[in-house]
């Protein structure tokens, strides 16, 4: 059994995506989360990882996007008002069928709202958050172990059925600390013969597309 580490509920989430294969990070400091992007931002140069603080969170869940669709594990994190800035391209994720891993460490509204914990984005999270018909698999940790294992669990559900996971958790979970375990994950192997990885004149072309003209189709 590893040794546990008394670690914030931020820092367990940003941790265990680095064990879990992520060595992609885009995000937009807020409070409660604020913690997630700012342990990125130490841990990801340090192991050949991507750690960019986007100019918006827009920007961020796009910049998600376009890893995503090379099938490199990517996440990004927020709280409650940036989620609803990421909206539209957590859609144009779902379009696309890519993969990803969001973290939502909720705090009150509606509107600006405050810093204070809140569990008012069940509705958003549940019901897809977007314009559109799609779900996200939304994972709700209830300590700071399960927010270092549902992480885990988040990429590979991702990966796996080849659509977003959130870690849908509030701003007590993220501050408070507890002894956790990053548990090493079991490897798996999932199929991505259809990320855009450059062709090298051995493959037809993959296109990531979420525009379906056809009605069926869509």
């Amino acid at each position: 059994m590893a040794e546990k580490v008394l670690m914030k509920g931020n820092e367990a989430i940003a941790e265990a995506a680095i064990e879990a294969g992520c060595r992609h990070y885009f995000g937009y400091p807020i409070t409660p989360q604020t913690e997630v992007a700012a342990y990125m931002s130490k841990r990801m140069p340090k192991i050949g990882g991507t750690f960019l603080q986007a100019e918006s969170e827009v920007a961020a869940i796009n910049m998600v996007y376009g890893v995503a669709g090379t099938g490199k594990r990517v996440m990004t994190s927020s709280s409650s008002p940036g989620i609803s800035l990421k909206a539209e391209g957590l859609s144009y994720l779902a379009g696309a069928d890519l993969p990803a891993l969001v973290v939502n460490v909720q705090r009150g509204g509606p509107g600006l709202g405050g810093i204070q914990p809140s569990q008012s984005d069940y509705f958003q999270a549940t019901k897809g958050g977007g314009h559109g018909d799609y779900r996200m698999i939304v994972l709700a940790p209830a300590s700071v172990q399960e927010m270092a294992d549902l992480t885990m669990k988040g990429f590979d559900l991702a990966d796996k059925y080849r659509m977003t996971a959130m870690i849908l958790a509030d701003g007590t979970m993220g501050q408070m600390m507890e002894p956790v375990e990053i548990r090493k994950p079991e490897a798996q192997d999932f199929d991505k013969s259809w990320a855009v990885t450059g062709t090298r004149g051995q493959r037809k072309h993959n296109i990531i597309n979420s525009l379906f003209l056809d009605p069926a189709a869509l």
